[in-house]
């Protein structure tokens, strides 16, 4: 009964997901500042500090993100603020 019961939490685990789909996530963040492309700069770093502080930190000294795959971005900016308002969201993958 007991390798059975193993068997089993062994192929349902199998069977949860790829590996990779485990390590990745979607994220989703705001920035504010006086043009589109600070404020969407400050999405990402928004997206990156939310997920891990070294990347965000790697990030921002303009070291891009070791460790991690930082997907496609997709952002909504519109005047507001003060200046431009941007949301956006990314997929994040740990490598």
């Amino acid at each position: 009964m007991l390798i059975r019961m193993m068997s089993v939490i062994a192929i349902a685990a199998a069977l949860a997901s790829p590996a990779e789909a485990k390590s990745c996530f979607k994220k989703a963040a705001e920035g504010t500042s006086a043009t589109e492309s600070l404020a969407k700069f400050q999405v990402d770093a928004a997206l990156l500090q939310a997920t891990d502080w070294p990347i965000y930190f790697t990030y921002i000294a303009n070291n891009g993100t070791p460790g991690y795959s930082f997907g496609p971005r997709s952002y909504k900016c519109a005047p507001g603020g003060a200046g431009v308002t941007c949301t956006g969201s990314a997929t994040l993958c740990k490598l």
